[in-house]
């Protein structure tokens, strides 16, 4: 096992990196911009580096910056978390060529499975299923062409990207100039890169992931699945575990999954997403070559450490189980506490949390950096908590969660709590009826 690693990130995630590292013994190093000296991680850390301003670009994608860091503090690995660097084939490769092991896949997997057009490619090699859609497209007069072909509704997606950037439904083909000028215009922003992708749209589909595990040798074990169908704007704002599925549907996509990773030689922790259309059929939407905000469901129904996992099979273990030692007991939900407020449009809500107090009792987690008197930043994400509840049964999962968010407390800022319990008590949601539309059909 390592000895000392950076923790190339900031927020929750740095803080839950922070911690199945301090399990296995592992010294960490901060790496922090400068707005965020007094978060907790940096507080909490054997060591902290400062690593430039607070705009991202200066700081948590500056990867000569990070690198520096990593090796000024003798640091063996660099933990990416989530987000920023996290799939970046370059950055994955600038740390192997300064003897840095980056916890994760290799550069190669990274660039080949995390170009979208690529990975498609791939799925279709390893025998998935995929919806009717093209390569990477050169411009407009060939998105035009690929949509007359395989028929409107169809959905334009950034080659590079993920997270919602880049994606936009076009419905028919007068609308498709103005979409694909603006996707690509987004992706070059978000991404450094212009070319997009087109798929057909499937109008009111279930996204289910499953999360695997591969050792670059071949071998894959999966975790089973999520569901993260409670989406807005394409960000995932619930989740849970496991999916609302027939059996034999689980089984089709989970085996699914883990060959497409063995394809690959996939090491590390990856998730492979799927939409699941009205008839009950699957089809590869992409693959995150990284731990995912949601993990913590699957932990909880799995009993197991992911993170830590990737600790051990980035110093050169073997996957430490076999797949018939993974099994699911009873039923998580995860919910993101973004600061934001739900009654003015998500406006995003920044500024000193003056008091807080987190949930407790049988079946609850709360994976957050917040404390009262932190002052959350203008310039990030607006993830400050995920709060999860496990129970026996779905039903019991809900009224635990529902329980959990109304102990909750967090004042000084807005927060979405208020609309998960609106959520939460949807009839349709109760019952399963989960959609990627469920928030523009069934909250408004």
């Amino acid at each position: 096992m390592f000895k000392k690693i950076l923790i190339a990130n900031r927020g929750e995630i740095a803080l839950r990196v922070l911690r199945a590292a301090r399990e296995l013994g592992v010294r960490t190093v901060a790496a922090y911009s400068e707005i965020d000296e007094s978060s907790l991680p940096v507080l909490l850390a054997d060591e902290a580096v400062c690593i430039g301003p607070a705009a991202a670009r200066g700081s948590y994608l500056n990867v000569r910056n990070l690198l520096s860091a990593a090796l000024v503090t003798g640091c063996e690995a660099i933990h990416p978390g989530y987000g920023f660097l996290s799939e970046n084939a370059e950055f994955a490769q600038k740390c192997e060529e300064h003897n840095l092991v980056f916890i994760g896949p290799r550069p190669d997997t990274i660039r080949r499975i995390g170009d979208k057009a690529s990975a498609r490619a791939l799925a279709l090699e390893a025998g998935v299923p995929l919806t009717p859609g093209s390569g990477a497209l050169s411009d407009l007069d060939a998105a035009r062409a690929y949509a007359d072909e395989i028929g409107y509704p169809v959905i334009l997606k950034a080659s590079a990207g993920g997270g919602g950037r880049g994606m936009r439904v076009v419905q028919s083909p007068t609308d498709l100039e103005r979409q694909f000028v603006a996707a690509s215009e987004e992706a070059r922003g978000a991404f450094g890169n212009p070319e997009m992708y087109l798929e057909k749209y499937l109008e009111e589909p279930k996204h289910v992931e499953i999360q695997v595990f591969g050792d670059g040798d071949g071998n894959v074990v999966h975790f089973f699945d999520r569901d993260c169908s409670i989406q807005r704007r394409y960000q995932k704002v619930l989740e849970e575990a496991p999916s609302i599925l027939d059996p034999e549907l689980r089984t089709r996509i989970a085996d699914a999954a883990v060959a497409l990773a063995r394809h690959i030689r996939y090491r590390g922790a990856g998730t492979v997403e799927f939409l699941v259309d009205k008839n009950g059929e699957p089809y590869f939407s992409e693959m995150n070559t990284r731990i995912q905000v949601e993990h913590p469901a699957t932990e909880m129904i799995t009993r197991f450490d992911l993170v830590q996992e990737q600790f051990r099979i980035a110093a050169g273990a073997p996957l430490s189980v076999a797949q018939e030692d993974v099994r699911v007991e009873g039923h998580a939900i995860e919910v993101r506490v973004n600061a934001e407020d739900p009654d003015r449009g998500f406006r995003p809500s920044a500024g000193t949390v003056t008091d807080v107090h987190w949930p407790g009792g049988p079946g609850i987690r709360v994976d957050s950096h917040v404390y009262a008197g932190y002052r959350i930043p203008p310039t990030y994400d607006s993830l400050i908590a995920k709060i999860l509840a496990w129970a026996p049964t779905r039903e019991e999962a809900i009224a635990r969660m529902e329980r959990a968010l109304r102990e909750t407390v967090i004042e000084g800022v807005a927060t979405t709590i208020p609309f998960h319990l609106r959520v939460l008590d949807n009839a349709f949601y109760r019952r399963g009826a989960v959609y990627t539309n469920f928030i523009a059909r069934r909250m408004t």
